[in-house]
């Protein structure tokens, strides 16, 4: 009985050390993120940068932003939400936090469930997602050209929780495909990324659509579903968020994430 109490121990002590060095080793990331990245909040958003734009974009900005209000350098962001590893798997409880940069693309996200932490991120124009189980073992380290699209991705379409980051300029360009839906295109490091986004009546962005790699090889359609907007700290946004990959063998909605706080231009680490 002593015996197993002491290995007991000895794995809760493991276990211990292991998260505050994930814990370490994320900090650093976010630091190494934020250094990267100038404060652009100089620059400001007027009303008249709209004309000629497709009329749900003009629409979507003039229902999320003020006129005056500066553009936003850096992000912190908390969430909860139910994750799935795939198709025939349950859905289990995760927490998440989140940092963007915007003058410079960047983002990491760490997501932490009972077994297993992910890290997604896309800093220096990299792209890598590392999952970590039992904060223990690297069950997953990928990288790549595949992953650099994917991750570039991501940080474009979370867009929605910082929308000057929408506002048109030398990389990124709208373009008309009817009275509710426009392509979003965004050519940087050569990768040229686009989505299909939907809008409501009211302006609001409910849907983007995108071709994304599922794998290595394969490109699949990406939806990222958005809804329940509410104004965090003098922006409006969505608070929840669906991520579905639409495959062959059934649609597969793996994330389901609602905001929970929003920090902006605050380049630091969550106390």
């Amino acid at each position: 009985m002593i015996i197993a109490l002491k290995i007991a121990g000895l794995l809760i002590i493991i276990l211990l050390i292991g998260r505050i060095n994930l814990s370490i080793q994320f900090r650093r990331k976010v630091k190494v993120l934020f250094l990267v990245s100038k404060d652009i909040s100089s620059n400001i958003f007027w009303y008249n940068q709209l004309e000629g734009l497709p009329e749900p974009v003009q629409r979507y900005f003039k229902h999320v932003l003020k006129e005056g209000q500066p553009y936003i350098s850096y992000v912190s962001l908390k969430h909860d939400g139910l994750f799935k590893t795939g198709l025939d798997k349950k859905w289990i409880r995760i927490k998440g936090e989140q940092y963007f940069t915007t003058e410079k693309p960047g983002f990491i996200w760490k997501g932490s469930t009972t077994w297993f932490t992910a890290c997604d991120m896309y800093i220096k124009g990299i792209g890598r997602l590392v999952v970590t189980l039992l904060s223990l073992f690297n069950f997953l380290d990928g990288k790549g050209e595949q992953y650099n699209q994917g991750e570039l991705l991501r940080w474009l379409g979370e867009g929605v929780w910082f929308p000057t980051n929408f506002l048109p300029d030398e990389n990124k360009q709208w373009s008309y495909i009817d009275s509710q839906s426009a392509n979003l295109t965004f050519n940087i490091n050569g990768l040229l990324l686009f989505f299909i986004v939907t809008f409501n009546e009211i302006g609001e962005i409910i849907q983007m659509d995108t071709k994304r790699y599922f794998d290595e090889k394969n490109l699949e359609t990406w939806i990222c579903k958005k809804s329940n907007y509410k104004e965090m700290n003098n922006m409006l946004v969505p608070t929840a968020t669906e991520a579905i990959w639409k495959l062959v063998k059934g649609d597969l909605s793996y994330a389901k994430f609602n905001v929970t706080s929003i920090k902006y231009d605050k380049s630091n680490y969550f106390s």
